[in-house]
């Protein structure tokens, strides 16, 4: 009984796994949101239906999530490289994600610049129209025309896209602690 009561803690008191002599990984810091949505980028050219895709665009929606949850993180700049690794992998014309996601980087810095302040219903809003217009807008860009029974194809995939935002927005609160942990002792 004694000896539990003398010996030390063994576990951290603060729980993002600070202490004495601890210092983030710039590397993971840097690095972690980038990868997350290129992944994200790669995942849904696994899994295409014979017209369109059956998975909405994830690595757009990565970069939304970590736009809104994370603002004044990612570079205005960051739509570029980001959307060109995009058209490089979907099979969009090259060229149509670098406009889209840089377009859509400003408008949503414009929306956090006329309302600060921030809810998740406002969040989960602002994200599910940029994902319907993004998605609308690369259709035409692709060369489809917009007829009753191509939106109608487009219709789950608009859905899927708007109801898993708040799962998305949990993965990036996940990789953000996991990007803002301590990583290795000092000296």
């Amino acid at each position: 009984m004694r000896d539990r009561l003398r010996s030390p803690p063994q576990h951290s008191a603060n729980r993002f796994g600070g202490g004495i002599n601890r210092v983030q990984s710039p590397w993971r810091a840097q690095t972690i949101p980038y990868a997350s949505i290129v992944i994200a980028s790669l995942l849904p050219v696994i899994l295409l239906a014979d017209v369109m895709p059956v998975l909405p665009p994830l690595g757009f929606m990565m970069l939304i999530a970590w736009r809104i949850m994370r603002p004044g993180f990612l570079p205005l700049w960051v739509g570029v490289p980001l959307g060109a690794v995009d058209d490089l992998v979907s099979g969009q014309p090259f060229g149509s994600a670098i406009l889209l996601w840089s377009v859509a980087m400003i408008v949503l810095e414009l929306i956090e610049s006329r309302f600060p302040w921030r809810g998740f219903w406002q969040d989960w809003f602002t994200a599910g129209l940029a994902l319907v217009i993004y998605i609308i807008v690369a259709m035409v860009v692709s060369g489809a025309t917009l007829t009753l029974p191509m939106l109608s194809a487009a219709l789950p995939q608009v859905v899927m896209a708007v109801l898993l935002y708040p799962l998305l927005a949990r993965l990036i609160a996940r990789l953000d602690l996991f990007r803002l942990a301590r990583a290795r002792r000092v000296g």
